[in-house]
């Protein structure tokens, strides 16, 4: 089952591309909630490279590493990758109102389709509200 998400951005495409490759930008913004945050982030931006990023509850209880490898990637258009035996896409499309940024990703087992929607929705709102803040 693959999921989607979106956001419209309202910047240009290249600040928008920038927050969401750099790790430096990927650390304020990868969270799904005030009670997760992201400690480190590693980006190797091309077919065959991989990316990683130290995923933790902040009361130290629980953390992991979100890691994967990029299978393709067009600059300022589509970013694909594979992560746990699963596939994500993230395409940046456009609009008169700005970006509109769409991740869909293979579902897992663990949690129901509607609550990976939810938290992958708003690591994605996090994002938009860290390109308006900069």
């Amino acid at each position: 089952m693959k999921i989607e998400v979106s956001v419209l951005v309202s910047a240009p495409i290249e600040k928008v591309w920038s927050a969401y490759i750099t790790p430096e930008d990927i650390v304020q913004w990868n969270a799904a909630s005030e009670d997760w945050h992201t400690t480190s982030s590693k980006v190797d931006l091309r077919p065959g490279g991989s990316f990683s990023s130290r995923m933790e509850a902040k009361d130290g209880s629980f953390g992991f590493d979100f890691e994967g490898t990029y299978t393709r990637v067009i600059e300022f258009e589509l970013i694909e990758y594979a992560f746990g035996g699963r596939d994500a896409s993230v395409k940046f499309h456009q609009e008169p109102q700005g970006v509109r940024v769409t991740v869909g990703f293979d579902a897992e087992e663990e949690n129901s389709p509607e609550d990976q929607k939810q938290g992958w929705q708003a690591i994605l709102n996090n994002f938009a509200n860290h390109v308006l803040s900069k």
